[in-house]
C-alpha cells in the first residue's frame, strides 16, 4: 500500500469542505423551489437527501475542475 502524503490529505480536506459549503449554499437558495415537507430534527428526510446530493455534485465538479488543470 502506497503511503499518502500530508499535502494530498490537506487538499482532499479543503475540497470536501468547499463542496459542503457550496452544496449547502446552493441548497439554501434553491430549497424554496422544492416542495419538501418540514424537517424534523434527528430524522432522515428528503431535504437531507437533496442537500447531500447538492454537496456530492459540488464535490464532483471540484474534482473535475482540478483534473482539467
Amino acid at each position: 500500500m502506497k503511503p499518502v502524503s500530508k499535502p494530498s490529505v490537506l487538499v482532499n480536506l479543503v475540497q470536501a469542505l468547499c463542496a459542503i459549503v457550496l452544496g449547502n449554499v446552493a441548497y439554501f437558495f434553491l430549497a424554496s423551489a422544492f416542495p419538501l415537507p418540514a424537517h424534523r430534527p434527528f430524522q432522515l428526510d428528503w431535504g437531507l437527501v437533496v442537500d447531500f446530493w447538492f454537496c456530492a455534485v459540488a464535490y464532483g465538479l471540484i474534482r473535475i475542475a482540478r483534473k482539467w488543470k
